[in-house]
């Protein structure tokens, strides 16, 4: 479903120009368009390659997530590609926000797959551990349909969903990148914040009821030392 996001950005930057007459976009507008595609690749295509198993999805959510990620690949699509700035001189004087910008979307996407694979590697040491027991049994492996364990490494020793708050930093560099005055991008991570955030205070009070207040511990749901 997210890879409709990403699909929606290069063809509006492939069909707007033309439409409204301009020769090329600026460095600006191909910059946000490639990381936001460069992000959806991983999302879309790497990331569930790379998940063990998948868990099944309500049609309905898969239909809604489908429309909301149309709706902003519209919406940043057509503010890159020409909608928005439409000449180089349009990003005069903002090329050091642009580029720590960048820096920081680099490191909240780094991170992002960071804290995924740490997640991915829970359920793939579950299965390494049912596969060599099966073999030493000479029974067929069981598939590992649902593990859940406390994740510890990087930002989860603070946090219980580190990969949210670093998809947020990512977002917060690209919004840093397009500036405030770039309502796509805001909107985007204003949404980002608002879908997971409530995800991620009650996650953290299934994670208490599952294992336990002790073993929580001092961690907070999403943002490390505030909430």
């Amino acid at each position: 479903m997210e890879s409709v996001g990403f699909i929606t950005v290069l063809y509006c930057v492939y069909t707007i120009p033309d439409q409204l007459g301009l020769a090329a976009l600026p460095w600006g507008n191909r910059t946000m368009a490639g990381v936001y595609t460069i992000h959806y690749i991983y999302r879309a295509l790497i990331y569930p390659w790379a998940q063990p198993s998948m868990s099944p999805i309500h049609p309905l959510v898969f239909i809604s997530a489908a429309a909301w990620n149309i709706i902003n690949g519209l919406s940043i699509g057509g503010w890159v590609a020409g909608y928005g700035p439409q000449t180089a001189a349009d990003w005069a004087g903002r090329l050091y926000y642009i580029e720590c910008g960048l820096v920081i979307w680099g490191w909240g996407l780094l991170a992002n797959m960071f804290h995924d694979d740490d997640l991915r590697e829970i359920r793939r040491s579950a299965m390494r551990r049912r596969k060599e027991q099966a073999e030493k049994e000479g029974k067929p492996a069981e598939s590992v349909e649902k593990l859940y364990m406390l994740p510890k490494n990087g930002l989860f020793h603070y946090v219980l969903y580190a990969h949210y708050f670093c998809e947020w930093i990512e977002w917060s560099g690209f919004l840093m990148i397009g500036g405030l005055g770039c309502v796509p991008a805001r909107s985007f991570l204003l949404n980002e914040i608002a879908t997971m955030l409530p995800r991620a205070l009650s996650g953290k009070r299934w994670y208490i009821e599952k294992f336990g207040a002790e073993k929580v511990a001092n961690r907070k749901a999403v943002i490390p030392g505030i909430l």
